[in-house]
């Protein structure tokens, strides 16, 4: 008792209210953090003020630091992940340096499975463990003076010079968090991220939901309230954080159903396990608005002894299948996922993933590598699988007793010409001229990465333009031929064309069409075109016929560009 009085009158002493930063340091600036929004959302009636920050990691740490100390805080409590918890620890030290009497918090996933570790090396003066809420809402009465910190289960404390810890805490009811979205926050730039259920039913090695088990949903009549909400806010993109959000059927379906009934433009992302989708919830989504829903379905490996490595006890069949089945539907964009450096798993067999995923044609295709989170029992089974990772975040696979160390780096050259040309959109005609060349999808990609490396361009920044000339001179190289040469600049122009502005066209994309034949199409469609509002060109060969079949026929086309819609094909005209 005499300490909590002894806390009130330092309060006191500084007449001012208890101000707390909730800071999270975000990846890109278009991202949103979750997190901090539910312990302000959480501790809302209490009586002090807790101030959101969002930064990135691309902004300059004196910055970060001068706009913190600025802001005069008595604590700062950071959001940590595996990609900005070197940061953070950067702007802990400058904060102590610059005033040791703000003290700090750390919480999140990357502090929460060795906290005493990262107060040990770090200079944090508190860390949060698990899920956040009850626990920083304590800490918080606590800091107002109405309970001891010996009482609050979950956090680590300094004591003098020891750390303190006075166990764990039990999972909380889901329906006890509070919606951490407010009615004047400005989102219209930016991702909000949505949580309908925590929790996961699978037991993945690699990821920390298996580390919780079960999974605890909001009332669907809440979540259709709060996604109204959001959506008369005017948010583009909103993505639910559920790891696998049809586990639950009627859940899924009855927020699908609803989402699909709603006037508005709003773009809804859900990590889903396809194997799991039922004939009822696809004839559901078929009748969903075209960009209303994009998936993102973690296929991982289609090996499925490897699978089975992972505790991912399904077939890539039954996946694959139910893919096709919403591609088929084509209102639904799917990002397909594969993991690089899984037990097991060596490079033809990560090599035949690919080119089995790629065989489905999805909209994206994210080639990512295993880490070793810290929690994760991926990380406790390293030695058996001859793993060797980095120690530091974000902990990736360095190789395996299946995967050499050479074999990853020419999975991420691969990575990198599928991020930047396949999941753009924008090279398609340019890919399906080329990959044909190739015995499989992947050689193509792997071909291609090791061009850029050879290159240099990996180096340093190559301009827009620079990526359409590459298609160029590796085709030079690899390829010969007139008659391949002259369908493949063609094919390169109309890309850039399709995607691209069209005044000011490089050199490399010249011109075919000369001022007579210009003439004569405007002669011929003048009573139905204006032609200051278009950009017309010619194309050696039959250019809607390729996009169709594939089919390269040497037959002149004129298109017509519309200047007021990029992305729009007018007409294609065969004789003038």
């Amino acid at each position: 008792m005499e300490f909590i009085i002894l806390r009130q009158r330092r309060r006191e002493e500084k007449k001012g209210m208890l101000k707390v930063l909730l800071v999270g340091i975000n990846s890109k600036y278009i991202h949103s953090n979750l997190a901090i929004r539910y312990l302000k959302a959480f501790t809302r009636e209490l009586d002090y003020e807790a101030v959101l920050k969002e930064y990135t990691i691309n902004d300059r740490i004196e910055n970060i630091l001068q706009d913190i100390i600025l802001s005069k805080p008595d604590i700062v409590a950071f959001s940590c992940y595996i990609w900005n918890i070197d940061y953070v620890s950067k702007i802990t030290e400058l904060i102590k340096r610059v005033d040791k009497s703000i003290e700090i918090v750390y919480g999140g996933p990357e502090v929460s499975y060795d906290s005493f570790e990262t107060m040990r090396i770090n200079k944090a003066d508190y860390v949060i463990e698990g899920e956040g809420e009850e626990t920083y809402r304590e800490f918080i009465l606590y800091k107002l003076g109405k309970m001891s910190i010996s009482e609050i289960r979950g956090i680590y404390y300094r004591e003098n010079e020891d750390i303190l810890y006075k166990g764990g805490r039990s999972l909380m009811d889901i329906e006890s968090v509070v919606f951490p979205y407010e009615e004047n926050e400005n989102m219209l730039n930016k991702i909000v991220y949505y949580e309908a259920s925590r929790g996961c039913p699978f037991n993945c090695k690699y990821c920390l939901s298996s580390t919780v088990h079960g999974v605890r949903f909001l009332n669907v009549e809440r979540v259709k309230k709060e996604l109204a909400f959001l959506i008369k806010s005017g948010v583009k993109l909103i993505k639910f954080v559920d790891r696998t959000f049809n586990c639950n059927h009627e859940f899924a379906m009855s927020i699908w159903k609803y989402l699909i009934e709603q006037d508005t433009e709003t773009c809804f992302h859900f990590e889903i396990s396809a194997d799991l989708l039922k004939e009822k919830e696809i004839a559901l989504l078929a009748k969903a608005p075209k960009g209303r829903f994009q998936f993102e379905v973690g296929v991982q490996t289609t090996n499925d002894k490897v699978l089975k490595n992972i505790n991912r006890y399904v077939n890539f069949q039954d996946i694959k299948d139910k893919v096709i089945e919403l591609e088929k539907i084509k209102n639904i964009k799917q990002h397909l996922d594969l993991i690089a450096g899984l037990p097991g798993e060596d490079f033809d067999s990560f090599k035949n993933s690919f080119n089995e995923l790629y065989s489905i044609g999805p909209e994206e295709i994210q080639l990512g590598f295993l880490k070793l989170l810290k929690g994760s029992s991926m990380r406790e089974e390293a030695e058996k699988w001859g793993m060797e990772y980095s120690p530091y975040p974000p902990y990736e696979i360095l190789k395996s007793n299946t995967m050499s160390y050479n074999e990853l780096l020419e999975l991420k050259k691969a990575e990198a010409m599928v991020d930047k040309y396949y999941n753009s959109g924008k090279f398609n005609n340019i890919i399906n001229f080329l990959i044909n060349k190739f015995a499989a999808p992947f050689d193509f990609y792997m071909t291609l990465g090791n061009y850029f490396y050879e290159k240099g361009y990996f180096a340093r920044s190559i301009s827009n333009t620079e990526y359409y000339k590459v298609f160029k001179d590796f085709h030079e190289k690899f390829f010969e031929g007139y008659a391949a040469a002259t369908a493949m600049e063609d094919i390169i122009k109309y890309d850039y064309l399709r995607f691209n502005k069209k005044r000011g066209v490089p050199d490399i994309l010249r011109k075919s069409i000369t001022k007579e034949e210009e003439y004569k199409l405007k002669r011929k469609m003048q009573e139905i075109i204006n032609f200051n509002d278009v950009y017309v060109d010619k194309f050696n060969i039959d250019i809607p016929k390729f996009i169709k079949s594939g089919e390269i026929n040497f037959t002149p086309s004129y298109i017509i560009f519309d200047l007021r819609n990029e992305d729009n094909i007018i007409d294609t005209i065969y004789s003038i």
